[in-house]
């Protein structure tokens, strides 16, 4: 077997390193980025690599991922899904593994505290067809991973620079949703399919509970090359209780603005919030309803009063269609969350946590997006 060293070359979907004493760390965030975080959880979600790929051509028949993963648990409640690591081959899904052995976090919400438990390294095998193909593993998008080594049977080439036919660049913004949760793995995250779909290399900043329509966020999607922009704006910012319509309008246009600063004319696809139905007309903030948790299962409620000004999905929707309509904008576009998952599809495809789409659902939102795009993106494809 060829050992192969893991440099940034060879990532797709990663803004920057860190190296370690025994590899290196993705994130998807710029180092200088780090200095503006307002808390720990976004710190956590951007170092989780959703859509982070390692990328290469190689006429291997046997590929070796040596890999850390970190696992986030909490106190009283049940296992958070395992991470996965995804193989896709020339675009199509061959391979899922899970990344069984890693470190834990042990978080107590109730006190703060915060315990690590250290495990082994994970070794990861891919068995692939003969003959020479573009490789992409697809990082676990809930997961903390360290990347140790890789090995393989035959040369690999970084997708930079072993001839890959160029890709449309494809920057992503939002929530939870946006990042994965409830999704099997990591390829098959609605943003994840989406791309495949459309033959997009994607950069997700889908950070989980951290869509705050942040100003350093509008600052890196404007100096991050692209060829299609878009925007999943408002599950967060209304189970975070975080403004009022006062403060909303005016984020939503300086975000837009900070983004045209770097990006002119690209298209940017404005993607209103998904049917929820714990917000659709009550605030937040959101919260874990306590029988749930009493019966051993995670469930999300509203517990905001509505009143002028506060924030719901509705008033959401309505806000970012009145802010694209004046606008003026002849490259953004709106895309109604209610076409892509709406109340029939909630019928039929529950929030299994009342918050979050299931695989089912994520694969649904995708097909919609991918039909609902307009033209001038789908122009790409």
């Amino acid at each position: 077997m060829r050992s192969t060293p893991i440099t940034p070359d060879l990532l797709l979907g990663a803004l920057d390193t860190e190296v370690t004493e025994r590899g290196l760390i993705p994130h998807r965030l710029p180092a200088w980025t780090r200095s503006r975080f307002p808390d720990d959880r976004i710190a956590g979600a951007e170092v989780q690599p959703a859509g982070v790929r390692l990328a290469f051509r190689t006429d291997a028949t046997v590929v070796e991922l040596d890999a850390l993963p970190t696992q986030q648990e909490f106190v009283g409640l049940p296992p958070r899904p395992p991470g996965m690591f995804d193989v896709t081959i020339d675009g199509e899904l061959v391979h899922s593994v899970t990344s069984a052995g890693g470190n834990v976090l042990s978080v107590d919400m109730a006190t703060g505290s915060v315990d690590r438990t250290d495990g082994p390294v994970v070794p990861v095998r891919f068995e692939m067809a003969p003959g020479t193909k573009n490789v992409e593993i697809w990082l676990p998008h809930n997961q903390h991973v360290e990347l140790i080594a890789l090995r393989s049977d035959s040369s690999i080439l970084p997708a930079s620079t072993s001839g890959w036919p160029p890709r449309p660049r494809w920057v992503h913004y939002g929530s939870s949703i946006s990042q994965g949760s409830n999704a099997t793995s990591p390829s098959t995250t609605w943003v994840g399919l989406s791309s495949s779909a459309m033959g997009f290399s994607v950069t997700n900043l889908g950070f989980s509970g951290s869509a705050m329509l942040d100003p350093f966020v509008a600052r890196v999607v404007r100096d991050e090359p692209a060829e299609v922009i878009s925007l999943e704006v408002g599950i967060n910012l209304v189970n975070g209780d975080v403004m009022r319509t006062r403060a909303f309008t005016p984020a939503v246009h300086g975000f837009l603005d900070t983004i045209r600063d770097g990006h002119p004319s690209t298209p940017i696809v404005v993607v209103s919030p998904f049917y929820c139905p714990i917000h659709e007309n009550t605030p937040g903030p959101g919260a874990f309803e306590p029988q749930a948790l009493a019966e051993g299962t995670v469930r999300f409620v509203a517990t905001g009063d509505p009143g002028p000004g506060k924030l719901t999905l509705t008033v959401v929707r309505d806000e970012l269609r009145r802010v694209c309509g004046q606008r003026e904008d002849p490259n953004l576009y709106l895309v109604d969350g209610l076409d892509l998952y709406g109340p029939s599809d909630f019928d039929e495809f529950p929030l299994p946590d009342g918050l979050h789409p299931d695989a089912r659902a994520h694969r649904r939102i995708a097909e919609r997006f991918v039909a609902s795009v307009p033209a001038v993106v789908t122009k790409y494809v």
